[in-house]
Order: structure tokens, then sequence, then C-alpha cells
């Protein structure tokens, strides 16, 4: 069944906007119908639809659902502004993997230069990607894209994180294969992690010298040298297996 983010009073979820036109238009979903609805609590419940108006589809709880479908750690992932489609298809992936929040990185050797003028839409766009994708991979919740920041919006970001982590090439050529290992058996479910990884030409000296002053940690993501839009979901894949198959 499709699933859907919604605003809720008690059991009845209002369904608007593209979410609307989404279960009228191209589902043509009708009365008696059901789907899964989310709301911002997290809540996940199977519902039967009960009325489509105008613009509003209305559906009444069937069964509130109890489920785990968020990686108990929260991460969020950095990434150096690359070229192209590169940041959504990390955003899309990357939220099918359990991210819970993504950073534009404006980096020193980001070839891609951030445009004020089309950052709304640009955001709007990476929210859409990001809530679309939450809802293909059944998730409770909806990732958040921030507007990109410089090197110094990213030091401070980084007070709020309980483990910091720069994802570093020259670590992985240098053979390092234990510091993310050994930090995941550390680090206790419900913590917070920040990754930060380069766009593709890599982090500059300067800023991977002025995070690690700053208590990030620099890291090998195994022995092969990984492309700016793989190494985030090579990470997200590693912190998932360790926290849920393992265990």
């Amino acid at each position: 069944m499709q699933r859907y983010f919604a605003e809720n009073v008690e059991d009845i979820f209002f369904i608007e906007e593209e979410d609307f036109h989404h279960i009228t238009r191209v589902m043509r979903m009708k009365l008696g119908d059901e789907l899964y609805c989310v709301n911002h609590q997290e809540q996940a419940a199977r519902c039967s639809i009960e009325k489509i108006t105008e613009n509003q589809v209305i559906a009444k709880v069937v069964q509130w659902i109890e489920e785990k479908r968020e990686l108990p750690v929260s991460i969020s992932i950095v990434s150096g502004l690359p070229k192209g489609d590169k940041l959504e298809w990390i955003i899309q992936k990357g939220t099918e993997l359990g991210a819970s929040k993504f950073i534009p990185f404006i980096a020193a050797r980001s070839v891609v230069k951030w445009d004020e003028k089309k950052s709304d839409k640009k955001l709007v766009r990476w929210n859409k990607i990001a809530k679309e994708a939450a809802e293909q991979s059944h998730r409770n919740r909806t990732p958040k894209v921030m507007s990109p920041v410089k090197l110094k919006g990213l030091l401070e970001l980084g007070n709020d994180y309980d483990l910091k982590l720069i994802a570093y090439e020259e670590e992985a050529k240098a053979g390092e294969s234990s510091i993310l290992a050994e930090n995941l058996k550390k680090l206790e479910c419900g913590k917070s992690i920040l990754v930060v990884f380069g766009p593709e030409g890599g982090l500059a000296e300067e800023e991977v010298t002025a995070l690690k002053e700053n208590g990030f940690q620099t890291c090998g993501l195994g022995p092969r040298i990984l492309r700016t839009e793989t190494a985030p979901l090579y990470l997200l894949s590693a912190v998932s297996y360790h926290y849920e198959l393992l265990r």
C-alpha cells in the first residue's frame, strides 16, 4: 500500500496538495481504499478513505501500527556540493538507507557555485525528493535537507553531535580500516553522528585540519576510493549492518 505523511486529529488524517493529487489522479483511489498514513509524531496507521473533497482526502484509522523503521542512531550526511544531480541521488538513496538529515557543504573544491537566487527552489526540490523517498521506503520520518553551509557554519553545527567523522580518502589510501568500526562499537543507540564527505575533488587540507581541531575524526571507508555520491551510501549501509543486522 501507498504511504503518505499527513496531518491528523485523533483517528482522522487529512491529505492535501501533491499527495491529494497523487491519490486521486495518479492512483485513482476511491472511498474505502486503504493506505498508510504517518503523522508528525512518527506514528503510522493503516487507514481507509472516508471522504474525498475538491482538495482533500480524509482517511480514518483502521489500525495503529507499531513498527521500527528508523536507524537506532541519528545520522546527518554532510556532502560537499557535487556536480549535476549527484546531490539529488545522495538525498534519495540516503533517505532509503536511513539518513536523518542532509547538509550541503560549500567546500573549497566544490566546482558548483551556490546561487542564492535559486536557493529556495533548490531546497523545495531537495526536500520533496527526501519526502517521496521516505514514503517509498516506508519510513516514519522525513529527513530534512538544510541550506548549504560554509566551513564556519559546519563547525558550529558539529557542536550538537555525539560523534563527528570525516570520510577521508587519504586514510583509505593509507589502509586505515578500524576507526569507523571502533566508534560504532562504542556509540550507544539514540546517539547522533555527523559525517563529512568531500566533493569530487575531495576536501582541502585546511578544511580537514579545521575539522580535526574541532573534534572530527578522519576515517577510511574500506580499501577502495569511492565517488562522492557512493561514499555516503557505503557509510549508511555499514551503520545499518552494525546496528540492525548484527543485533
